[in-house]
């Protein structure tokens, strides 16, 4: 069955000290004639940008190379060897509490937030036996980040003793964007070990924290880390909380985006990638997609919501696109190494008591376990009627050179140390789904990463990848920017973009702040 609703996600409240970004004051939308803007990706990033600028009555065309809507969220139908079509996608993603942006998009299909389901727990467990869980941990800091020292077996009074408290000052005031100019040119593992950060926590919790970007923590900037020990602990009172859909991708979000987006006039083109753009001399763009024949669609705006490989390829193809320095930080945009989502249908339930989330460390590749059927309704209603369990497991940061069959193996051998029930389980069916196209925030890299504004006003970039001065990251970061995107656009046109929120910008515990200004 899935997982019951705990407390219930279209009923949590926002942080009261969560800080709002107001949009530029203008007329409320447009009447009349109105300008056309082309959004093109069609992940969350790029639905966020389509939904700001057509609110305001912005003719809008989204662009979307792939056959569905959603980016690294999408989801397709398969067929299993049991004759059953079910839905497959790039793997369990945490919708936080703190993704106020993402979150306001949804409701704009969903204002109860009822197709998301609250699991009870982030646990965490490690291949020594050592397990950590943030259920019974405090959400309001500084008891967050107290609380899980005082909680976790991981810390020790000796461990404790061992940390080097100077160091560590950075992160009780974490402070955005100004945390990227002190950290970004250390790595999150260096980092760790300057402020000698117990090697079993190190490994338990901020090495799973760290693969979240799908990157090796010695690749890593530790600036990203440090924004993400703000985000979730010291910066915010929503702790570790989190939802998930409980149907799959399309059912639960594309779908009903598609139809909120057409119900505003979007033109939405799925299947249709554009080969390349070329700025105007009138300020406007020309847009040439495939099946458009030689004919060019023009627009007053473009919003770029791609991943960093596609706007590499948009933007080598465009060579009127931007200025030489601008070009060149896009051209060194790095994805991070290729991950693993192993999706396993099986003919035998796993234990009752298994979560539907487990992160973990030291079991070789495997770096997460999913038991569907604990909340996605699909997987349920599969599993309810063929007395199986659907299984997904995720390994990161595989290097490019691996072997895949091999990894894939291994992967499940250590699922199977992980819940051994699974050892005498016979496979259904399978779908392995290998990708490496998320970004790369490595050491030094920040002011390569593009801004939301460049050098052509009539052109925005939005993505997780975009630099955008706030507390946000991951599915958040996208959202977000595209409603910067957006913003950015409609302020040229006088006309009132979205209002946004992020947790506070900067440390907020007054006593925390003047300890981290000890350390200069």
């Amino acid at each position: 069955m899935p997982a019951k609703r705990h407390g219930g996600a279209h009923r949590h409240g926002r942080d009261r000290r969560a800080a709002v970004i107001h949009a530029p004051a203008g007329r409320p939308r447009f009447t009349g004639e109105a300008p056309s803007a082309a959004v093109v990706g069609g992940g969350l990033a790029g639905i966020a940008a389509a939904t700001g600028l057509a609110e305001r009555g912005v003719r809008v065309t989204l662009y979307e190379g792939e056959r569905n809507l959603g980016g690294r969220l999408a989801g397709w139908p398969t067929r299993l060897a049991d004759g059953t079509t079910v839905t497959m996608s790039r793997g369990f993603h945490a919708f936080f509490r703190q993704y106020y942006n993402l979150r306001g998009l949804l409701r704009r299909i969903d204002p109860g937030m009822e197709t998301l389901t609250a699991l009870p727990d982030y646990p965490l467990r490690h291949g020594s036996g050592l397990h950590d869980s943030f259920a019974r941990v405090p959400r309001t800091p500084p008891l967050s980040a107290l609380g899980f020292v005082a909680l976790s077996p991981t810390f020790g009074v000796r461990d404790l003793a061992r940390m080097d408290p100077r160091a560590a000052l950075p992160l009780l005031d974490v402070r955005v964007p100004e945390v990227h100019e002190r950290l970004d040119g250390v790595s999150a593992h260096d980092f760790l070990a300057r402020i000698r950060f117990p090697e079993a926590a190190h490994h338990l919790a901020f090495e799973v924290f760290s693969r979240s970007f799908f990157a090796d923590p010695r690749e890593l900037s530790a600036a990203e880390l440090v924004l993400m020990f703000h985000i979730y602990f010291l910066g915010s009172s929503e702790g570790l909380l989190f939802d998930v859909p409980s149907e799959p991708f399309p059912t639960a979000l594309w779908d009903p985006l598609a139809g909120y987006l057409a119900g505003l006039g979007v033109d939405v083109r799925t299947g249709t990638p554009v080969r390349h753009v070329r700025p105007l001399p009138d300020g406007r763009i020309d847009v040439e997609a495939e099946g458009a024949g030689e004919r060019a669609s023009r627009h007053d705006a473009l919003v770029l919501a791609l991943d960093g490989a596609g706007l590499r390829r948009l933007v080598d193809a465009s060579p009127g696109l931007g200025d030489a320095p601008w070009r060149a930080s896009i051209d060194r945009l790095r994805s991070a190494p290729p991950f693993l989502v192993s999706r396993l249908w099986l003919d035998r339930p796993v234990a009752r008591d298994r979560p539907g989330f487990l992160g973990t460390s030291g079991y070789g590749p495997l770096d997460n376990v999913s038991v569907l059927e604990r909340w996605e309704g699909e997987a349920a209603r599969w599993a309810r009627r063929t007395g199986g369990s659907v299984l997904e497991l995720h390994a990161y940061a595989v290097s490019p050179d691996a072997d895949r069959a091999a990894v894939q193996a291994e992967a499940l051998r250590q699922a199977h140390r992980v819940y051994p029930e699974t050892r005498d389980a016979r496979i259904v069916d399978e779908r392995h789904e290998w990708r490496a196209d998320c970004p790369m925030f490595p050491v030094g890299g920040y002011r390569d990463r593009p801004g939301v504004r460049g050098p052509d006003p009539a052109v925005t970039v939005a993505g997780d990848m975009v630099r955008t001065g706030l507390p946000v990251a991951l599915m958040e970061r996208a959202v977000t920017s595209g409603f910067l995107a957006a913003n950015a656009h409609l302020e040229r046109w006088g006309v009132r973009g979205q209002t946004l929120w992020t947790v506070p910008r900067t440390g907020r515990s007054p006593v925390l702040r003047r300890l981290a200004a000890l350390g200069g």
